[in-house]
């Protein structure tokens, strides 16, 4: 494990906080409207003021200030929220499970809130009347809530006389990931067009959002969850050793479990149900700091999800200017991305282990 000292690990936080800014300012310049640094800075306090002020008159301003306020400053944030939440819970769950495949989907979170997604969209006229769709409360609820019901799940199934096994929470995962795409399966068989069109574009992912208050709850369950989870780096050093040696360090591991796999559910939950699917940054991610600065979660945590947010805004950028003024999907993006290149580091790394 690299050892750095305070001073080493204040710098690479702060290269990496330097660059999600650099990336952050660029994203609100960027778009059908092209605007500079010096224009965005002065028309940012007054966006900021009409995004989270829903009595502000929305014609109120001038364009660059509405542009900023109502598409590119919410995406940014979301975008942010997103990231690092998906890059911190993916590093969280390869401490956790010792396995550097490890991601936050292994424990049936997200494939639960498409499930519940689905269900909405298809059935969500019957339960909540003919305007449920995408755009209404009833879509993020419901898939908070089928990615909440499969973490008890399988919460339930892996623990056996008060122990949790990381192993059986794994083959758990797997079992609701198989049941929540037969559920989801099924439910596109049943699906009309329109029902089917809008799961689509939403299982595709999107940072999309209009809704100041949906942005407000997707910060209150995951930001407080971040900061919790950063409480648990000495615990997943400690971990990296054997769920034993860490009891000997005075680690109460079935607690540890118990409460790091809450917050991830919750981070997972909140961010899918808000943004869609949006895959392997939960992988990619930590995997590329762990491999750059070491496994010490003290530097890990942070740098992940400094790194993460900047990799999905970044993603945002290109998926809203690559086919201008259409948009690709940042989840087939992030796909298309980070598949090709995880293959590489697999490859490379296969090649440069000893036999």
């Amino acid at each position: 494990m690299a050892n750095y000292s305070k001073s080493q690990r204040r710098i690479i936080i702060t290269t990496l906080a330097g660059l999600l800014l650099i990336v952050a300012g660029y994203s609100l310049t960027i778009g059908a409207i092209p605007t500079d640094f010096y224009t965005v800075a002065t028309r940012l306090p007054a966006a900021v003021v009409k995004l989270f002020s829903p009595d502000t008159n929305p014609l109120s301003g001038d364009a660059i200030t509405m542009v900023i306020a109502e598409i590119r400053l919410p995406r940014l944030l979301l975008g942010l929220l997103v990231g690092a939440g998906l890059a911190v819970g993916g590093a969280v769950m390869q401490g956790l499970f010792r396995n550097p495949m490890a991601d936050p989907g292994l424990l049936g979170v997200s494939s639960g809130a498409a499930f519940g997604a689905m269900l909405t969209l298809v059935l969500g006229a019957q339960w909540f009347g003919e305007d449920s769709v995408s755009g209404n409360w009833q879509l993020p609820i419901t898939a908070f809530g089928g990615g909440l019901l499969c973490l008890i799940i399988v919460q339930r199934a892996a623990a056996v006389n008060g122990k949790t096994a990381v192993s059986a929470m794994l083959l758990s995962g797997i079992a609701v990931n198989a049941i929540c795409a037969a559920g989801v399966g099924l439910l596109s068989y049943i699906a009309a067009e329109m029902q089917l069109r809008n799961f689509i574009f939403w299982s595709l992912g999107s940072l999309e959002i209009v809704d100041s208050r949906k942005l407000l709850v997707a910060a209150i369950c995951i930001v407080p969850a971040l900061f919790y989870l950063l409480r648990y780096n000495n615990a997943l050093n400690a971990n990296l050793l054997g769920e034993r040696e860490a009891e000997h360090l005075g680690f109460d591991m079935e607690k540890v479990k118990l409460r790091l796999v809450i917050l991830v559910a919750l981070i997972v939950g909140a961010a899918v149900s808000f943004s869609g699917v949006i895959s392997f940054v939960g992988l990619i991610v930590p995997h590329l700091i762990r491999l750059s600065i070491g496994p010490d979660h003290r530097l890990l945590l942070p740098s992940a999800a400094l790194f993460g947010a900047t990799l999905l805004i970044g993603a945002d950028i290109i998926a809203r200017t690559a086919v201008a003024p259409a948009e690709i999907p940042i989840g087939i993006l992030t796909a298309l991305l980070g598949g090709p290149f995880f293959l590489y580091l697999l490859i490379r790394f296969q090649r440069t282990r000893p036999i």
